[in-house]
């Protein structure tokens, strides 16, 4: 009997010995794994200084749903960039193309707006602009995207961009996922007219893939243009 309790005795202490060891492990774990999420946040694009992928999910979602039906999300597209990174000037003209494109979008975007650069030369933006203003706001974006980029000492680029957009006032909807769907479709539907186009209900069901417009060419790589 005597010997049934110690044994009993030492699995008992071995199990407090492991689930006091277990908890610290268990609360180390939660903090790194918060730990990492906090800084796939904060990290940022090199070249242009934009919010990452993860970075920017995180601050639209916010705006989405503080805001609601007063919010707008876009989806920024360089128009033949291939032909400005293959042209003279290379990647380096490139490059000041895209960090051009990101410092007219934070102007654009303001303080309290977000901007992250999601892919080569493919930017996304969330912002709180009211229904009245939505118009004139993209247009705006529009005029100031299509400035020319100096390259070089004196060398001057033409640049576009085709712009969509979504807002969950015309959607319903603050699901960031599916309003960067709306707006990727929108922004392919005014692919090269110059102008923004405002995604409706029919954007919502074009197939996607990650949230894009299936099939839909480009890169998901962050850094240098190339």
């Amino acid at each position: 009997m005597a010997s049934t309790m110690r044994v009993q005795t030492r699995s008992g202490n071995r199990a407090l010995i492991i689930t006091t060891l277990a908890v610290p492990l268990t609360g180390w774990t939660m903090h790194a794994v918060s730990l990492h999420r906090k800084l796939a946040a904060a990290r940022k694009d090199p070249l242009t200084g934009l919010l990452g992928r993860d970075g920017f999910t995180t601050r639209a979602r916010q705006i989405t749903d503080r805001y609601g039906d007063a919010a707008l999300v876009g989806i920024v597209d360089l128009d033949h960039f291939k032909a400005i990174n293959d042209g003279p000037g290379g990647h380096a003209a490139g490059d000041r193309v895209l960090a051009a494109t990101a410092a007219r979008l934070t102007a654009w975007a303001g303080s309290r707006g977000a901007v992250g650069r999601i892919g080569g030369d493919e930017f996304a933006v969330a912002v709180r602009i009211g229904p009245a203003r939505r118009e004139l706001r993209l247009a705006q974006l529009v005029q100031l995207l299509a400035q020319p980029v100096e390259v070089e000492d004196g060398v001057l680029v033409d640049v576009a961009a085709s712009i969509g957009a979504a807002s969950p006032g015309v959607l319903g909807t603050t699901d960031l996922s599916v309003l960067q769907r709306a707006a990727d479709a929108a922004m392919y539907e005014g692919k090269h007219t110059g102008r923004a186009v405002l995604a409706g209900p029919q954007h919502v069901t074009v197939p996607s893939i990650n949230g894009r417009r299936a099939g839909r060419p480009g890169t998901h790589t962050l850094g240098r243009a190339a």
